[in-house]
């Protein structure tokens, strides 16, 4: 099955896993692109209102739509999905940040989502997503004024992790996708470039002024990173800021040691590392009802002996915990 068609599957069917979320406020909105169309973003936050079971496509969540916001000098929390994903795809990890007191903002990138993925090479576009959210819930959203601007962190998965990454002052060197896809012609990447009809030898390279950084973001969360061969020390030099790094231990997508481990090798500042035993790229991922599970068995089948949503249960209180810590 082509991927695009396994992630329109995930955001049709993954929702249908319902998630307790407590006192947990949810809104959709939009957030205007100085460069197309305006971004879709999902918030969660804190509420004191009552939560009533809610529809999010084929899922459910207990939340209070729309609820008023609890609390003040929040910490603000940035979502950014993988290659063909969208904003709910991690939305055990949003829950659980919102019912510890975080506002989370995940954005759907616009030309990468499951339903289109027309600009899914302009991996340029993807920082500036970010600083849009990260200006819209500071400075427009209804309960801006609640949030705390000193205390705003980001979370990455693959494609996100390699945005994380450039958002927290990185630069990736484009230049060495050719050899690596002359290497590996057959890893994820390489198969993508060829799929949008690419030759990784000349490839369009932007300019460094369009690896945009924010520095109001003060620590991340970075699981699987997409390109990360394509960093170094040079180009990883300016993310100084504290770092949880995730790598799955048997990742086929994203397979050691080019990626997380290339990261952590070249990050100036030690990360808080994370090996997941057994797991396998898509494990990220919330877990997979039985609908989804039969209908895209290469995305929700963990390896033998893996167990996906008690990975989640750890994954999420460590991501909070790493979150509380460094963003006090």
């Amino acid at each position: 099955m082509k991927l695009r068609a396994v992630l329109a599957a995930i955001a049709l069917c993954v929702t249908a896993v319902s998630v307790r979320a407590g006192n947990v406020g949810f809104q959709e909105t939009r957030v205007p692109d100085a460069g197309g169309s305006s971004l879709v973003v999902g918030v969660w936050y804190p509420t004191d209102a009552t939560p009533h079971d809610q529809r999010l496509g084929l899922f459910s969540q207990t939340v209070a739509a729309d609820g008023r916001l609890a609390g003040k000098r929040l910490p603000l929390v940035v979502m950014s999905h993988g290659t063909g994903g969208w904003y709910g795809e991690h939305i055990d990890t949003a829950l659980a940040l919102a019912r510890a007191g975080f506002v989370v903002a995940a954005v759907s990138h616009t030309g990468d989502t499951y339903d289109d993925t027309s600009r899914n090479v302009n991996i340029q576009d993807r920082p500036r997503h970010i600083h849009e959210v990260i200006d819209f819930m500071t400075r427009v959203w209804p309960g801006h004024a609640k949030i705390d601007v000193r205390r705003i962190g980001l979370f990455g998965f693959s494609s996100g992790g390699l945005t994380t990454l450039v958002v927290a002052g990185g630069v990736p060197d484009l230049h060495t996708i050719a050899d690596h896809c002359l290497a590996h012609a057959e890893y994820f990447d390489c198969r993508m470039l060829r799929a949008a009809h690419l030759d990784p030898a000349t490839i369009p390279i932007p300019p460094a002024s369009a690896w945009l950084h924010d520095p109001r973001i003060r620590a991340a969360v970075v699981a699987a990173p997409a390109l990360g061969f394509s960093f170094g020390r040079k180009g990883l030099k300016g993310v100084t800021i504290p770092i949880q790094l995730w790598r799955a231990e048997n990742d086929h997508i994203l397979p050691s040691p080019d990626y997380a481990d290339a990261v952590r090798a070249s990050l100036p500042r030690s990360p808080e590392f994370h090996l997941v035993d057994n797991a396998d790229h898509f494990d990220f991922l919330s877990s997979c009802p039985e609908a989804l599970a039969r209908r895209v068995p290469e995305i929700c089948t963990s390896r033998p002996g893996f167990d996906r949503t008690a990975f989640h249960a750890a994954f999420d209180a460590s991501v909070v915990a790493f979150f509380n810590r460094t963003l006090r």
